[in-house]
């Protein structure tokens, strides 16, 4: 070879990387101005603003997130748009979430404009069938093109939704108008939305029923007990139905008033059955402020089959704080059948047919619901598990993933575009594409091995929400390291044993509050991992002696946990080491819990599911259940639940007093 070529080979190899590197760094250039631009979009999208929204789509043709951003374009002019321009974009992005979420969006048009003909064309085409209001406007053409009877599940849906929509009051009309479904049915709709302080839907279903008299609603709703102080007597069905609704909204802030108002008048003018429901109501809203005299309420309803499952659920709560074992027993035993398989109601009934069992049989079939539902996947069934005899272990972890199984789930766009659409801090729209795919794409979702797969890909990206919540859906094989993972365990670990804190409940407590999310950020303004207040961490980082702690260090790692850890051991000790009221605390603030503890020793389990707080109930039971199974993976060793939870009573005031300026 000659010397000048000899020469030129390194030179040209120089060129060759240089040109490599510099292409490199061209194509990254171009990637993160197409993220800029899929931002600005965002923002666009979120403003409505039409003209920017199409300026910008051309640029982002080819982008991985090209369906979102042409999705955005799209819908904000989807009232204009020709059914062809919309049919194209389902053909273009066909597979794709987006291409079922406008589809979806386009439903909710079709259904709001009674065009029942393109409706029915469309809705077959349908994925993800999980909107309400659109499967109320399908259940409605069902009745009309085939006189199908879909009463039952219209109300289903009907009475699950707590605001007013167009869709399922319309499929209600259509019924009502079709007598498949009666008066009854629709004040029945009322009383719900008047106990859940909705107004609007209250009136609609008054509306269809009784036109005339709808507008006593608004009457009822503002002052309920002038509105009774002007009826004397009820005599047609229509009347009573808007007494019952005034009781019910008069017992929303004073069950007792509302309880005299109907024992001393309205009682013989109502039938059984409205008698029995203004009962429940009371009983539940006496039930909710903790008053002993709840159960007594419940004890006036005298056939349970009158009462819906969230008044059944009430009564059950009412009498486990009386320790009314037959009550508990009959009201769970009166639920739906869908009712009676939730672990809560399936636990108590257990606990209740043992404690008043008469005979073995009784008891087998105690040991029987116990068993049902006994594992480590949750609060009452790690209860269950005990009350077996059996220590809560780690199960088995599933065979690994192969290669295969791994490549599938690395190769699904839907999933890829979840991931890229999350790491550019687009997380809500990562998140909705990623349960999509993992959930609804196919009938049924995905089966466990293609969920732990997914969940696997989510854990190796440190996308710990995703990781977590895919793999919890897994119905037969659980991953405990993938359900349970734990990111930062040196920080976590180091802090918590520092302040003689117990690093199971801390990471059981940050597991609830943010699923790892480095940065998450509520909508009341928490933050961080352990989602901390503003006002809490300045006055937390005071008390711990952080002298230099800024606001912007909130969402700093260390920081966020030396804080979130300080203020739990802060509460911790306030409420004498009591895991459950200390999580209460940690949720609602303690003064909540300090006044919850009032009444009498309970077990903490009846104390938890006492909580008047929906969130806060929820939130206790998923703690200790998560720091449960987070002992048992840091120790290796056998664990109680139980233990945890202990007691709850009023504080002994000889021993310890509350801190006054905790937050």
């Amino acid at each position: 070879m000659p010397y000048s070529i000899k020469r030129l080979i390194p030179i040209l190899t120089l060129l060759s990387a240089l040109t490599l590197t510099g292409l490199a760094s061209f194509a990254a250039q171009a990637q993160n101005k197409g993220d800029e631009l899929m931002l600005e979009m965002h923002q666009a999208s979120r403003k409505n603003d039409k003209v920017r929204l199409a300026a910008l789509l051309p640029q982002v043709r080819g982008h991985v997130l090209e369906p979102l951003a042409a999705y955005w374009e799209l819908r904000a002019r989807l009232d204009t748009a020709p059914h062809s321009e919309i049919r194209g974009f389902l053909d273009a992005y066909a597979g794709s979430y987006y291409e079922d979420r406008l589809r979806n969006d386009w439903l909710l048009q079709l259904g709001k404009r009674r065009d029942w003909a393109t409706f029915t064309a469309e809705y077959p085409h349908f994925r993800m069938r999980d909107d309400r209001e659109v499967r109320c406007y399908a259940l409605a053409t069902e009745a009309m093109n085939s006189k199908a009877h879909v009463a039952d599940e219209a109300k289903r849906l009907w009475y699950a939704l707590r605001e007013a929509d167009d869709g399922c009051t319309y499929v209600a009309d259509h019924l009502h108008s079709g007598k498949q479904i009666n008066g009854l049915d629709l004040w029945r709709k009322a009383r719900l939305a008047m106990d859940a302080n909705r107004p609007r839907p209250a009136k609609d279903a008054v509306d269809i029923e009784a036109p005339r008299l709808s507008e006593q609603v608004t009457l009822i709703h503002a002052d309920p007990a002038k509105y009774l102080d002007k009826r004397i007597i009820a005599i047609t069905r229509n009347r009573k139905e808007l007494a019952v609704l005034a009781l019910i909204r008069l017992a929303a802030s004073n069950p007792d008033e509302a309880a005299a108002r109907l024992d001393k008048h309205w009682d013989l003018m109502l039938s059984a059955e409205e008698r029995h429901w203004t009962w429940g109501v009371i009983g539940k809203q006496a039930a909710q402020k903790l008053q002993d005299n709840a159960a007594s309420y419940f004890a006036k309803v005298q056939k349970d089959s009158d009462l819906n499952d969230d008044l059944l659920g009430w009564k059950v709560r009412a009498a486990l704080r009386q320790g009314q074992w037959r009550q508990v027993l009959s009201a769970t035993q009166a639920m739906s059948a869908e009712s009676q398989k939730d672990p809560t109601w399936v636990y108590w009934r257990a606990r209740a047919l043992l404690a008043t069992a008469q005979d073995t049989s009784q008891r087998q079939e105690a040991q029987h619901l116990l068993r049902s539902i006994a594992s480590v996947r949750g609060f009452y069934e790690q209860l269950a598990l005990e009350d077996l005899g059996q220590p809560i272990t780690l199960p088995e972890r599933p065979a690994p993933l192969t290669p295969q199984e791994k490549a599938t789930a690395l190769t699904n766009p839907g999933l890829q575009r979840a991931l890229y659409a999350i790491s550019m801090g687009l997380r809500a729209e990562g998140n909705r594409e990623w349960n999509y795919s993992t959930n609804l794409h196919t009938p049924g979702g995905m089966n466990d091995r293609e969920l732990l797969a997914a969940a696997d890909l989510a854990c190796q990206r440190q996308v710990w929400d995703r990781c977590i919540n895919t793999s919890d859906r897994t119905k037969d094989l659980i991953d405990v390291e993938q359900r349970f993972p734990l990111p930062l365990r040196d920080i976590v670990v180091r802090r918590a044993e520092q302040i003689k804190l117990d690093p199971a409940y801390v990471y059981g407590l940050i597991r609830q509050e943010s699923r790892f999310i480095m940065d998450a950020r509520s909508h009341v303004g928490a933050s961080g991992l352990m989602q901390v207040m503003p006002a809490t961490a300045k006055w937390t980082a005071k008390k711990i002696g952080l002298s230099s702690f800024t606001p912007d260090q909130i969402t700093d790692r260390e920081v966020n946990v030396a804080i979130g850890t300080g203020y739990l051991k802060l509460v911790l000790d306030d409420f004498e080491g009591s895991m459950p009221m200390a999580a209460a605390a940690y949720n609602a603030g303690p003064g909540r819990p300090r006044n919850w503890r009032n009444g009498p020793v309970l077990e903490a389990a009846i104390w938890a599911e006492n909580i008047p707080f929906h969130e806060t109930r929820d939130y206790v039971k998923k703690v200790l259940s998560n720091t449960t199974n987070y002992a048992a993976i840091l120790t290796r060793q056998p664990q109680s639940l139980k233990s945890r939870l202990g007691q709850v009573g009023p504080r002994n005031t000889v021993i310890t007093e509350a801190s006054k300026d905790l937050p």
